[in-house]
């Protein structure tokens, strides 16, 4: 079962959506801390295993460090970066019957703490870049055959885009707006190619 907990006075803009409501916003980096080790852990983790074989020769230290790193990265950017950098979080609950509910949370505009333009940037920016080198990392171990660092490039892909797919739906709601947003963006380029086509043989 999962549930969707929205502030009913607003959400967190991404980059520079919504710029009415938020024009007291500052441009200038709020938490410069959390922006550190938002990007430290995760940028680590991928420098390490582009550059493992110059920095130790025993694959072990090497897999042992790169899983370490996305642990952090993956508890951090969960329970940490998200609530200061946009104002969002996300968790599992379990209720007195045993049954699990995700909830997805999204703290209004009009808080005190609003989010700065640049916060929200470097948080966005690390969540969804990093994820895509994993992704990069798994088709690469497939087709090199680099089999023994598969099971790390998949724990990468699982941590990173976890806290990814978790923060996207307390951005834009629940799975059937999701699916919706997606249905009409699709749609909408369907349109326009039929309109272009149609005009390209008129």
């Amino acid at each position: 079962l999962i549930r969707d907990l929205h502030d009913s006075l607003g959400e967190v803009p991404l980059f520079h959506e919504d710029e009415n409501a938020f024009r007291e916003k500052k441009s200038n980096i709020k938490h410069p801390l959390a922006c550190f080790f938002h990007l430290f852990f995760r940028t680590s983790a991928i420098l390490i295993y582009l550059f493992c074989e110059f920095l130790s020769r025993s694959f072990i230290a090497n897999m042992v460090t790169i899983i370490l790193l996305l642990s952090c990265d993956f508890w951090t950017v969960k329970n940490v970066t998200g609530r200061l950098l946009v104002g969002l979080r996300w968790w599992n609950q379990v209720d007195e019957d045993g049954h699990s509910h995700w909830m997805f949370e999204s703290r209004s505009g009009t808080s005190k703490n609003v989010v700065s333009n640049s916060d929200s940037r470097i948080f966005w920016i690390g969540l969804i870049v990093c994820p895509l080198f994993w992704a990069f990392f798994v088709f690469s171990s497939l087709f090199s055959f680099n089999i023994k660092w598969l099971a790390v490039v998949i724990m990468g892909v699982v941590l990173q885009w976890a806290n990814l797919y978790g923060y996207v739906r307390c951005k834009v709601g629940g799975a059937t707006k999701l699916k919706n947003m997606a249905t009409n963006y699709f749609g909408l380029k369907l349109f326009k190619k039929v309109t272009l086509s149609s005009r390209g043989i008129q």
